[in-house]
């Protein structure tokens, strides 16, 4: 007896919608915002927040549930990139496991920077295969960046994010008063991320930088300057993020600065933040646009004005040919095959290649080298 075939086909679409809110002293108890989130009487939250927010916010936090009469397990997390790992992943669900909470309103909470919210984000990802979570960065990194997507990730394998899922957070609350306790390096590693939207997609953004952009760091955000800067950012990631939340399209703008920054970061690991591999990535990006004359002599030099009146500081002995090259075959595996590069087609515009050549690499890293040697630049970290 012949038994033919037989295929059935399954087809589900899962709505994403998640609020991305800007809200001020958000651990004021007469501030509702995130208490009102899920249930409300009788309800736990499992709250992971950074060490060094505990340090300044402690009593806040704590007063904030006890007001609204909210059972808080609080954990304190150390941040960094070396400790984005599976130890820590393992080690936060082991703690929530001891605290069950009800699987749908009962959202965990993630307060920190974007290495704490990214695992975070997996926990609640992979935790009874799914709970909801609401995130509250407290870096400006995480605000403009790491916080508004739906990416969630662990390093593993000495490899960067090679464990992760796409998980839609419940709510993000962006409280910009948390930039108050920054040291000046950490302001500048957020801003890089900014100038990246700001060369590849947004010329008006880079025109405010250029104006306000070094009082905005000075002021650490807090003016109404810093503010309009701010949303202009996040309003242009999630102008390109919600087209495309699940990354079915790789050729992707937000990658600018993000093809050879992942070798400088793995690499130098002990030496660099996420935004100042990313800064390196984006000045090396640019001088190969100029090589191919997509960029006029006088926009490459903008950047690097831009850059300087910023106060950000670049270290060129970081910047090797090989290594880049390194990271741009293993960058081609992650983009499915293809290089697709983003580089800047003119100020504020875009084009993605897939046809760089070692030789041009080498070339931008003279070029860069020659470059900081005429403008006495020192690296200071």
């Amino acid at each position: 007896m012949t038994v033919r075939m037989k295929k059935w086909r399954v087809s589900y679409q899962k709505p994403i919608e998640y609020e991305v809110i800007t809200c001020q002293d958000i651990f004021n108890p007469q501030n509702d915002a995130l208490a009102s989130v899920g249930k409300k009487e009788n309800t736990r939250r499992f709250v992971v927040v950074d060490n060094n927010i505990e340090k300044y916010y402690s009593s806040e936090i704590r007063d904030y549930f006890k007001f609204h009469k909210i059972d808080a397990k609080i954990l304190t997390f150390h941040g960094g990139e070396e400790n984005k790992s599976i130890d820590n992943y393992l080690w936060i669900l082991r703690e929530l496991d001891s605290f069950p909470i009800n699987r749908r309103d009962e959202p965990i909470i993630a307060i920190g920077g974007g290495v704490l919210t990214d695992v975070v984000g997996f926990v609640a990802s992979s935790y009874r295969r799914g709970v909801p979570h609401i995130k509250i960065p407290t870096t400006l990194m995480g605000y403009v960046d790491a916080s508004v997507g739906i990416k969630t990730g662990i390093n593993f394998n000495s490899n960067k994010n090679r464990l992760g899922s796409f998980e839609p957070p419940k709510k993000v609350f962006l409280d910009r008063t948390f930039l108050k306790t920054l040291p000046k390096r950490h302001v500048l590693n957020g801003v890089c991320e900014i100038l990246k939207l700001a060369i590849i997609k947004d010329f008006a953004l880079f025109e405010l930088l250029e104006s306000h952009g070094a009082e905005c760091v000075d002021s650490k955000f807090q003016d109404d300057i810093g503010a309009s800067i701010l949303n202009h950012s996040v309003a242009g990631m999630l102008e390109e993020l919600e087209p495309n939340l699940f990354e079915e399209d790789l050729a992707r703008k937000v990658d600018f600065g993000h093809t050879f920054s992942y070798g400088l970061e793995t690499f130098h690991d002990t030496h660099l933040l996420h935004g100042e591999a990313v800064l390196i990535d984006i000045v090396v990006s640019a001088i190969l646009s100029r090589a191919r004359n997509l960029l006029s002599k006088q926009e490459l030099t903008r950047i690097f004005d831009l850059i300087a009146k910023l106060g950000i500081v670049l270290n060129d002995d970081l910047v090797n040919p090989d290594l880049l090259w390194k990271t741009l075959e293993e960058r081609t595996y992650h983009r499915n095959g293809l290089q697709r590069v983003p580089l800047p087609d003119g100020l504020g515009k875009c084009i993605f290649v897939n046809d760089v050549k070692f030789e041009e690499i080498k070339s931008a890293c003279k070029i860069l080298e020659n470059w900081t040697e005429i403008n006495d630049t020192i690296y200071q970290y």
